[in-house]
């Protein structure tokens, strides 16, 4: 997996999903552990699950500290701006325009590749 994957997203259900599986594995090598290379192996991948888990988890509370400093700093009258009813309909009407003209394009594209067939 990508790193910048792992990183997208939200990473506190990231850090859960890391953590059971480093759980997981820490329960398995605990079933192994009469046989002493599985045992490493799974020690192994337990404790790097387990590190991942711990790694996003503070990554996602510095993430959401940031976020949290960013919306403070905005402000009232500017998020006011931004989540009224002109600029919602200003913003949907820039994106039917754009839809708009590519899906002209497209039809465009697919008349002139008929005629082409047709002859």
């Amino acid at each position: 997996m990508d790193f910048g994957q792992v990183l997208s997203g939200d990473p506190s259900k990231s850090s859960k999903l890391y953590l059971a599986i480093g759980g997981l594995s820490l329960v398995k090598a605990i079933a192994v552990r009469n046989d002493r290379n599985r045992f490493r192996r799974e020690l192994l991948d337990a404790g790097m699950f387990i590190g991942v888990g711990l790694a996003l988890r503070k990554y996602g509370q510095l993430k959401a500290e940031k976020r949290r400093e960013l919306e403070s700093q905005v402000p009232d009258w500017a998020v006011g701006i931004a989540t009224s009813e002109p600029a919602k309909r200003g913003v949907r009407n820039v994106a039917k325009q754009r839809l708009g003209n590519q899906s002209e394009t497209e039809s465009g594209l697919r008349d002139r590749a008929r005629g082409m067939l047709s002859k």
